[in-house]
């Protein structure tokens, strides 16, 4: 797996090496968003001085990001005219946190915090670009809808939809283990990679059995290997 993964890397190398400020914003981008994914790890938590703590460092790197870019904007998205508003959204996403946070709030800062993932999603998906943290926030999307469904209204008790759900979670996570983050020769890395993985191929092959009771177990088992492989690498 990791000779796989050093050739992604290394495929990637020649690209990201000649990008210039193409690559110098996504990286300021990501290296922002890792404090940006620690405080939403946290404020779920009910963690309050981490919470704090880690949405002050986002914040700051956020504004280095700003200024960085307030005059030039980075090639790639040179033809979006919503670019700067995208960065000013979260910028008064990130005050709204603060303020909720600092005050014990942290369920809504938890849910003020999401608006920095749908806005840079949309910034991305507007400008055809496609990174590591998209591929994890699909998945996490496409999760949250398979835990929140009501089994009950199925007629064969929600296996079939299952069964459809542990596919597409499947193809998914094989997109984010295919197309590895910048950090994936990082200690830890691939244990995390490999438990989220696990838990989707638990709840695929427990619907393929035909099992609900397994199948229902393995889906109440997702969110973990996935939360911790995100607040890592995500």
């Amino acid at each position: 797996m990791k000779s796989a993964l050093l050739a992604a890397l290394i495929c990637a190398l020649p690209l990201a090496a000649h990008a210039g400020p193409f690559a110098e914003f996504e990286g300021q981008l990501r290296t922002a968003y890792a404090d940006y994914r620690t405080a939403l790890f946290a404020s779920n938590s009910g963690k309050a001085e981490a919470t704090v703590a880690s949405i002050a460092a986002f914040s700051e790197k956020w504004a280095a990001l700003e200024t960085r870019w307030s005059q030039t904007v980075p090639p790639q998205y040179e033809e979006d005219p919503a670019f700067f508003a995208t960065l000013d959204t979260v910028d008064r996403v990130i005050a709204d946190a603060s303020a909720q946070a600092v005050s014990g709030q942290l369920t809504e800062a938890h849910e003020t915090l999401e608006q920095v993932r749908d806005q840079i999603g949309a910034l991305h998906l507007r400008n055809g670009i496609v990174t590591f943290s998209d591929r994890m926030n699909a998945y996490h999307a496409r999760m949250e809808e398979a835990l929140a469904e009501d089994l009950t209204r199925h007629p064969d008790g929600g296996l079939a939809f299952l069964h459809e759900e542990a596919a597409v979670l499947a193809f998914l996570a094989e997109q984010i283990a295919t197309h590895p983050a910048p950090e994936a020769l990082s200690e830890g890395y691939e244990p995390l990679l490999t438990a989220m993985r696990d838990s989707v191929s638990m709840l695929l092959d427990a619907t393929r059995k035909g099992d609900l009771d397994a199948a229902k177990a393995a889906l109440g088992k997702l969110k973990a290997p996935y939360s911790k492989f995100f607040v890592k690498f995500g």
